[in-house]
């Protein structure tokens, strides 16, 4: 069973029976998430910027857990004592509770004084058969047909607050061109730029017979 948790703005935990995966862990933008109560053993990093590295790094030494991202980034995040994997995409990398590969993403990262952090991604989660895409920060791309294609996505986690990242109308075309079971909105409202109508987007998304769900963070 795959347990998915939104934490707030783009971090989720994924749970797959004893073990929890955070993807872009800025968890102290909910003070509802205790991290320290899961055994977390894997963390992802999109890219650069602080909002996604979040406490990356204090959990991955508190828990002992490893950060996977790309190359650039992981080196600097080792630089800073954290256990890390630099991978690359296009591959698919074993873990103990499933594999994940990393995609393109459409976006600049760097770290918050000036380093260039490698390119931004997209990843793909494969659990038990569930297939989750978190899109990370990205414009609408021709990439998502070439994800769908391949990958065949379950979940998909699609940005939407526009100004920085896709707006509603082109991550509404990213869902049409994924074909996911369920689309569920991230990376929008947490700072005025990032204000979207999430409503507009799930009857937008629903028009196309997807299914989609916007997670409440504090029901966390």
């Amino acid at each position: 069973m795959v347990d998915l948790k939104y934490i707030g703005h783009s971090a989720f935990e994924i749970k797959h029976n004893d073990k929890s995966i955070l993807i872009d862990p800025w968890v102290s933008i909910n003070p509802k998430y205790k991290y320290k109560k899961t055994n977390i053993v894997d963390i992802f990093v999109t890219h650069g910027h602080s909002d996604h590295v979040g406490e990356a790094v204090e959990i991955a030494k508190e828990k002992d857990a490893t950060i996977t991202c790309v190359p650039e980034l992981a080196k600097i995040l080792k630089e800073q004592g954290a256990n890390t994997k630099g991978v690359g995409f296009g591959s698919w990398i074993n873990y103990s509770w499933g594999r994940a590969v990393f995609v393109p993403a459409f976006h600049t990262s760097s770290t918050e004084d000036g380093r260039y952090a490698g390119e931004a991604a997209g990843i793909i989660l494969d659990i038990d058969g569930v297939r989750i895409y978190h899109a990370g920060d990205t414009c609408l791309t021709s990439e998502m047909k070439t994800i769908k294609e391949l990958y065949r996505p379950t979940i998909a986690l699609l940005p939407i607050g526009g100004y920085y990242t896709m707006d509603i109308e082109h991550a509404a075309v990213a869902a049409k061109w994924l074909e996911a079971r369920t689309v569920i909105p991230m990376h929008y409202n947490t700072f005025p730029e990032i204000n979207a109508d999430v409503e507009k987007f799930i009857k937008m998304v629903s028009a196309a017979n997807t299914m989609a769900c916007a997670l409440n963070p504090e029901e966390i």
